[in-house]
């Protein structure tokens, strides 16, 4: 005689069986990991939170230093001084604190435009001899072999080891009627008798242009070293002249050096009064000088601080300029 079967449990991943160990139908039991990702989430966030602000504090750390002494010891005295542009300067000098725009009314003045002119004037022509002669040292640095490199950096940097106002008496020692350059001249017959080049616009140019022509290689000297040679020779290869592919291919991919350096020369170039003292003679008169006059010997410090802010607020103009048509240019 046949045992009657027992029928067999309903499997629990049936829909709506109810599970043996009365879990939610339908759903296997959960193990023991399945409850630990939303638990883990939270503290990977937590973790990523508390790395975020380590990295805040160390950021911190590092550049705070730094920011406190240019606040304190710049931004703070050149905020002050700026400040007294708009005061009114005391009968024997100082700054009586009433607010006035005389000072920056007196700017239109036709001997502060003049010099104002002339500084812009010098500071271009400086600018654009240095890109004329920096270019092609920089390109001729950057193609020298790699051990020459830094050989002819060395040099290029080298007069930054000596003492600006050395460097600047080293011109007068050239220029001058019993100097250098007149001396030669004479004796291979040249000129008959000593030139004055002393004391002049042109020795103003060339005491600035070797003060600051380092300024214009570097950054030339950088954006051609970066240069991929395979896009000239693919110039040359498609039929390009060596000048067209200059104009073409290495000028524009070497423009953002070029802006760097001009700004880099123009910059230094409009505010120096050292090299204009010295060379100029007192003949040449640029914006450094007056400002410089204003603080020191005029004591008209709410005049000179305009002439500065007039200066500063001009070169921030430059300077965005500079950027604008960098981000253009990379876009």
């Amino acid at each position: 005689m046949t045992e009657p079967t027992t029928p067999a449990a309903p499997a629990s991943s049936e829909v709506g069986a109810p599970a043996p160990d009365g879990s939610a139908p339908g759903r296997a039991p959960a193990a023991d990991g399945d409850a630990v990702p939303g638990r883990a989430s939270v503290a990977g966030r937590a973790a990523k939170a508390r790395t975020t602000r380590g990295l805040w504090a160390a950021r911190a750390a590092l550049l705070g230093p730094g920011v406190v002494y240019l606040a304190v010891f710049l931004l703070v005295p050149l905020a002050l001084v700026l400040s007294y542009a708009f005061f009114r300067r005391g009968r024997f000098g100082g700054v009586v604190h009433e607010v006035t725009f005389e000072n920056f009314s007196r700017l239109a003045d036709e001997i502060y435009v003049q010099v104002l002119t002339d500084s812009l004037v010098i500071a271009t022509v400086t600018t654009a001899l240095a890109l004329a002669l920096g270019y092609p040292a920089a390109y001729a640095i950057a193609k020298l072999p790699r051990r020459w490199r830094t050989v002819a950096l060395v040099l290029v940097v080298l007069p930054f080891w000596t003492n600006f106002l050395v460097r600047t008496y080293a011109w007068i020692v050239l220029l001058s009627t019993q100097g250098v350059v007149n001396k030669a001249l004479t004796g291979i017959g040249i000129i008959d008798k000593p030139l004055e080049m002393l004391y002049s616009t042109p020795a103003v140019v060339a005491g600035l242009l070797y003060a600051y022509l380092p300024l214009m290689i570097l950054p030339l000297y950088s954006a051609i070293e970066r240069l991929d040679d395979s896009l000239a020779e693919a110039s040359v290869d498609l039929g390009a002249s060596k000048a067209s592919t200059f104009w073409h291919v290495t000028l524009p991919l070497t423009l953002p050096g070029a802006l760097t350096g001009c700004i880099f020369v123009f910059v230094p170039s409009l505010g120096n009064f050292i090299v204009p003292e010295l060379l100029g003679g007192g003949r040449t008169v640029m914006v450094g000088n007056l400002i410089r006059d204003q603080f020191l010997k005029a004591r008209d410090w709410p005049f000179g601080a305009a002439l500065a802010l007039t200066l500063l607020a001009f070169l921030v103009v430059l300077l965005l300029a500079q950027s604008w048509a960098s981000r253009r240019r990379a876009t």
